[in-house]
Protein backbone atom coordinates (compact mmCIF):
# COMPACT_ATOMS: atom_id res chain seq x y z
CA UNK A 1 0.00 0.00 0.00
CA UNK A 2 1.40 3.39 -0.97
CA UNK A 3 2.27 5.77 1.86
CA UNK A 4 0.68 9.23 1.64
CA UNK A 5 3.01 12.06 0.70
CA UNK A 6 4.34 14.04 3.64
CA UNK A 7 3.05 17.58 3.89
CA UNK A 8 4.32 20.72 5.60
CA UNK A 9 3.22 24.31 6.04
CA UNK A 10 3.84 27.04 3.50
CA UNK A 11 2.35 29.93 5.39
CA UNK A 12 -1.19 28.82 6.20
CA UNK A 13 -1.31 26.32 3.34
CA UNK A 14 -0.43 22.64 3.55
CA UNK A 15 1.88 21.67 0.69
CA UNK A 16 3.81 18.50 -0.19
CA UNK A 17 7.11 18.46 1.69
CA UNK A 18 9.10 18.31 -1.53
CA UNK A 19 7.50 21.48 -2.88
CA UNK A 20 8.13 23.85 0.03
CA UNK A 21 11.76 24.63 -0.81
CA UNK A 22 10.87 25.64 -4.37
CA UNK A 23 8.07 27.89 -3.10
CA UNK A 24 10.38 29.50 -0.53
CA UNK A 25 13.04 30.01 -3.19
CA UNK A 26 10.51 31.83 -5.37
CA UNK A 27 9.69 34.17 -2.47
CA UNK A 28 13.32 35.15 -1.94
CA UNK A 29 14.10 35.46 -5.65
CA UNK A 30 11.27 37.98 -5.73
CA UNK A 31 12.34 40.07 -2.72
CA UNK A 32 16.16 39.80 -2.76
CA UNK A 33 17.01 43.25 -4.09
CA UNK A 34 14.84 45.07 -1.54
CA UNK A 35 15.14 42.59 1.32
CA UNK A 36 17.08 44.79 3.75
CA UNK A 37 14.98 47.87 2.99
CA UNK A 38 11.83 45.88 3.70
CA UNK A 39 13.32 44.63 6.97
CA UNK A 40 13.73 48.25 8.04
CA UNK A 41 10.19 49.15 7.05
CA UNK A 42 8.58 46.05 8.59
CA UNK A 43 10.38 46.31 11.92
CA UNK A 44 10.75 50.08 12.22
CA UNK A 45 14.50 49.49 12.24
CA UNK A 46 14.28 47.15 15.24
CA UNK A 47 15.83 44.27 13.29
CA UNK A 48 19.15 46.12 13.59
CA UNK A 49 18.86 46.14 17.39
CA UNK A 50 17.94 42.45 17.46
CA UNK A 51 20.88 41.54 15.24
CA UNK A 52 23.27 43.60 17.38
CA UNK A 53 22.06 41.68 20.44
CA UNK A 54 22.75 38.44 18.59
CA UNK A 55 26.31 39.54 17.73
CA UNK A 56 26.96 40.77 21.27
CA UNK A 57 25.82 37.36 22.52
CA UNK A 58 28.09 35.63 20.00
CA UNK A 59 30.97 37.86 21.17
CA UNK A 60 33.52 36.82 18.51
CA UNK A 61 37.11 37.11 19.76
CA UNK A 62 38.84 40.41 19.11
CA UNK A 63 42.25 38.76 18.95
CA UNK A 64 44.14 37.21 16.03
CA UNK A 65 42.98 33.76 17.12
CA UNK A 66 41.22 31.89 14.30
CA UNK A 67 37.44 31.93 14.58
CA UNK A 68 35.20 30.44 11.90
CA UNK A 69 31.53 31.45 11.72
CA UNK A 70 28.94 29.71 9.57
CA UNK A 71 25.99 32.01 8.90
CA UNK A 72 23.17 29.97 7.37
CA UNK A 73 20.31 31.53 5.40
CA UNK A 74 22.26 34.77 5.68
CA UNK A 75 22.37 35.60 1.97
CA UNK A 76 22.63 39.39 2.16
CA UNK A 77 25.49 39.10 4.68
CA UNK A 78 24.01 41.29 7.40
CA UNK A 79 24.90 39.05 10.36
CA UNK A 80 28.35 38.18 9.03
CA UNK A 81 29.26 41.80 8.34
CA UNK A 82 28.24 42.83 11.85
CA UNK A 83 30.30 40.00 13.34
CA UNK A 84 33.33 40.79 11.16
CA UNK A 85 33.31 44.44 12.25
CA UNK A 86 33.25 43.40 15.91
CA UNK A 87 35.85 40.62 15.63
CA UNK A 88 39.62 40.47 15.46
CA UNK A 89 41.88 39.61 12.54
CA UNK A 90 41.45 35.84 12.95
CA UNK A 91 37.74 35.97 12.12
CA UNK A 92 36.23 34.58 8.94
CA UNK A 93 32.56 34.07 8.11
CA UNK A 94 31.03 31.75 5.56
CA UNK A 95 27.55 32.74 4.45
CA UNK A 96 25.55 29.73 3.26
CA UNK A 97 22.22 30.33 1.54
CA UNK A 98 20.13 28.29 -0.86
CA UNK A 99 19.14 31.35 -2.86
CA UNK A 100 21.59 32.64 -5.44
CA UNK A 101 19.92 36.04 -5.78
CA UNK A 102 20.28 36.71 -2.07
CA UNK A 103 23.93 35.63 -2.18
CA UNK A 104 24.65 37.97 -5.06
CA UNK A 105 23.26 40.88 -3.03
CA UNK A 106 25.56 39.82 -0.19
CA UNK A 107 28.64 39.60 -2.42
CA UNK A 108 28.07 43.10 -3.75
CA UNK A 109 27.59 44.44 -0.23
CA UNK A 110 30.81 42.73 0.92
CA UNK A 111 32.76 44.45 -1.87
CA UNK A 112 31.32 47.85 -1.00
CA UNK A 113 32.21 47.40 2.68
CA UNK A 114 35.70 45.99 1.93
CA UNK A 115 34.81 42.78 3.75
CA UNK A 116 35.13 40.37 0.83
CA UNK A 117 38.37 38.97 2.31
CA UNK A 118 36.66 38.17 5.63
CA UNK A 119 33.27 36.98 4.44
CA UNK A 120 32.73 34.35 1.75
CA UNK A 121 29.49 33.19 0.14
CA UNK A 122 28.47 29.62 -0.65
CA UNK A 123 25.24 28.32 -2.15
CA UNK A 124 23.94 25.43 -0.09
CA UNK A 125 21.03 23.78 1.70
CA UNK A 126 20.70 24.03 5.50
CA UNK A 127 19.43 20.45 5.59
CA UNK A 128 22.52 19.02 3.81
CA UNK A 129 25.51 21.26 4.47
CA UNK A 130 28.57 20.59 2.30
CA UNK A 131 31.08 21.21 5.10
CA UNK A 132 33.20 18.74 7.09
CA UNK A 133 32.29 17.66 10.61
CA UNK A 134 33.45 19.97 13.42
CA UNK A 135 34.68 22.75 11.12
CA UNK A 136 33.11 25.90 12.65
CA UNK A 137 33.37 27.71 15.98
CA UNK A 138 29.87 29.15 15.73
CA UNK A 139 26.69 28.76 13.69
CA UNK A 140 24.18 31.58 13.29
CA UNK A 141 20.84 31.71 11.54
CA UNK A 142 18.69 34.85 11.65
CA UNK A 143 15.08 34.83 10.46
CA UNK A 144 15.76 31.81 8.29
CA UNK A 145 15.02 28.61 10.15
CA UNK A 146 11.25 28.92 9.83
CA UNK A 147 11.69 28.72 6.03
CA UNK A 148 13.53 25.37 6.21
CA UNK A 149 11.19 22.50 5.24
CA UNK A 150 12.68 20.02 7.76
CA UNK A 151 13.93 21.99 10.74
CA UNK A 152 15.14 18.90 12.60
CA UNK A 153 17.54 18.10 9.74
CA UNK A 154 18.92 21.66 9.77
CA UNK A 155 19.51 21.47 13.54
CA UNK A 156 21.26 18.12 13.17
CA UNK A 157 23.52 19.62 10.49
CA UNK A 158 24.27 22.61 12.72
CA UNK A 159 25.38 20.24 15.46
CA UNK A 160 27.49 18.18 13.03
CA UNK A 161 29.51 21.08 11.61
CA UNK A 162 30.23 22.75 14.96
CA UNK A 163 33.44 22.08 16.83
CA UNK A 164 33.32 20.85 20.41
CA UNK A 165 32.64 23.98 22.42
CA UNK A 166 30.97 25.61 19.41
CA UNK A 167 27.85 27.72 19.79
CA UNK A 168 24.53 27.70 17.96
CA UNK A 169 22.55 30.96 17.86
CA UNK A 170 19.19 31.38 16.18
CA UNK A 171 17.26 34.64 15.94
CA UNK A 172 13.67 34.10 14.87
CA UNK A 173 10.25 35.66 15.11
CA UNK A 174 8.28 34.34 18.05
CA UNK A 175 5.00 34.72 19.93
CA UNK A 176 4.00 38.15 21.26
CA UNK A 177 3.54 37.97 25.03
CA UNK A 178 2.14 41.41 25.86
CA UNK A 179 -1.67 41.71 26.02
CA UNK A 180 -2.86 44.27 23.51
CA UNK A 181 0.43 44.27 21.60
CA UNK A 182 -0.51 40.91 20.09
CA UNK A 183 -3.64 42.39 18.44
CA UNK A 184 -1.75 45.44 17.15
CA UNK A 185 1.02 43.16 15.86
CA UNK A 186 -1.49 40.98 13.99
CA UNK A 187 -3.18 44.05 12.52
CA UNK A 188 0.15 45.43 11.29
CA UNK A 189 1.40 42.06 10.06
CA UNK A 190 -1.60 40.98 8.02
CA UNK A 191 -2.78 44.37 6.75
CA UNK A 192 0.26 46.66 6.49
CA UNK A 193 3.20 44.39 5.67
CA UNK A 194 1.74 42.85 2.47
CA UNK A 195 0.85 46.34 1.24
CA UNK A 196 4.39 47.54 2.01
CA UNK A 197 5.65 44.56 0.03
CA UNK A 198 3.47 45.52 -2.92
CA UNK A 199 4.61 49.15 -2.79
CA UNK A 200 8.34 48.48 -2.39
CA UNK A 201 8.91 45.21 -4.26
CA UNK A 202 5.75 44.83 -6.36
CA UNK A 203 5.02 41.59 -4.49
CA UNK A 204 2.41 41.40 -1.74
CA UNK A 205 2.03 37.61 -1.78
CA UNK A 206 5.63 36.89 -0.76
CA UNK A 207 5.25 39.10 2.28
CA UNK A 208 1.90 37.53 3.12
CA UNK A 209 3.71 34.17 3.18
CA UNK A 210 6.47 35.57 5.43
CA UNK A 211 3.87 36.85 7.91
CA UNK A 212 1.98 33.56 7.88
CA UNK A 213 5.19 31.55 8.33
CA UNK A 214 5.87 33.40 11.60
CA UNK A 215 2.53 32.23 13.00
CA UNK A 216 3.33 28.62 12.11
CA UNK A 217 6.72 28.57 13.84
CA UNK A 218 6.94 26.68 17.17
CA UNK A 219 6.75 28.59 20.44
CA UNK A 220 10.12 29.19 22.14
CA UNK A 221 9.87 26.28 24.58
CA UNK A 222 8.92 23.85 21.80
CA UNK A 223 11.75 25.06 19.57
CA UNK A 224 14.18 24.78 22.50
CA UNK A 225 13.16 21.14 22.85
CA UNK A 226 13.99 20.60 19.18
CA UNK A 227 17.44 22.17 19.71
CA UNK A 228 18.06 19.86 22.68
CA UNK A 229 16.88 16.85 20.67
CA UNK A 230 19.55 17.66 18.06
CA UNK A 231 22.20 17.13 20.75
CA UNK A 232 22.87 20.65 21.99
CA UNK A 233 23.57 21.40 25.66
CA UNK A 234 22.82 24.43 27.85
CA UNK A 235 19.90 25.34 25.58
CA UNK A 236 18.28 28.65 26.44
CA UNK A 237 16.35 31.52 24.90
CA UNK A 238 15.50 35.13 25.56
CA UNK A 239 12.54 37.00 24.14
CA UNK A 240 12.98 40.51 22.76
CA UNK A 241 10.53 43.36 22.14
CA UNK A 242 7.66 41.78 24.02
CA UNK A 243 8.13 38.40 22.36
CA UNK A 244 8.13 39.58 18.74
CA UNK A 245 11.44 37.73 18.38
CA UNK A 246 13.43 35.22 20.40
CA UNK A 247 17.16 34.54 20.50
CA UNK A 248 17.89 30.84 20.99
CA UNK A 249 21.26 29.48 22.13
CA UNK A 250 22.82 26.04 22.41
CA UNK A 251 26.32 24.60 22.76
CA UNK A 252 27.98 21.56 21.30
CA UNK A 253 29.72 20.18 24.41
Amino acid sequence: MDQPDQTTHFGFRDVPLGEKQTLVNDVFHSVASRYDLMNDLMSGGLHRVWKDIMINTLNPPKSDAPFALLDVAGGTGDISFRAAKKAGAGFHATVCDINGDMLEVGRQRALKQYLDDRVSFVEGNAETLAFPDRSFDAYTIAFGIRNVPQIDLALAEAYRVLKHGGRFLCLEFSTVEVPGLDKLYDLFSFNVIPQLGRAVTGDAESYRYLVESIRQFPRPNAFAEMISAAGFSRVSWQTLSGGIVALHSGWRL
